[in-house]
């Protein structure tokens, strides 16, 4: 039993060690994450998302203009 105690600790340990070097790792990685996140995601998601909004303004007034033309009165 005492065998399995310590292989457990052994065990824990390098679980324990692993979760700090990657939480060491994160902390060093976010700053840049962030930076590219500010300076390359966010410019592209704007001009993307303007590009879309001004596609979409252009059908809504073609079909605005197509049901103009469509009207119907009502019987």
């Amino acid at each position: 039993m005492n065998d399995f105690n310590r292989k457990v600790e052994d065990a824990s340990a390098r679980v324990g060690q692993t979760i700090n070097e990657a939480a060491e790792r994160l902390e060093k990685e976010i700053p840049e994450f962030i930076k590219y996140l500010n300076e390359e995601v966010v410019p592209a998601v704007r001009t993307h998302s303007t590009k879309a909004l001004r596609t979409a303004s252009q059908k809504l007034t073609e079909f605005a203009d197509y049901m103009e033309q469509h009207h119907h009165p009502p019987k």
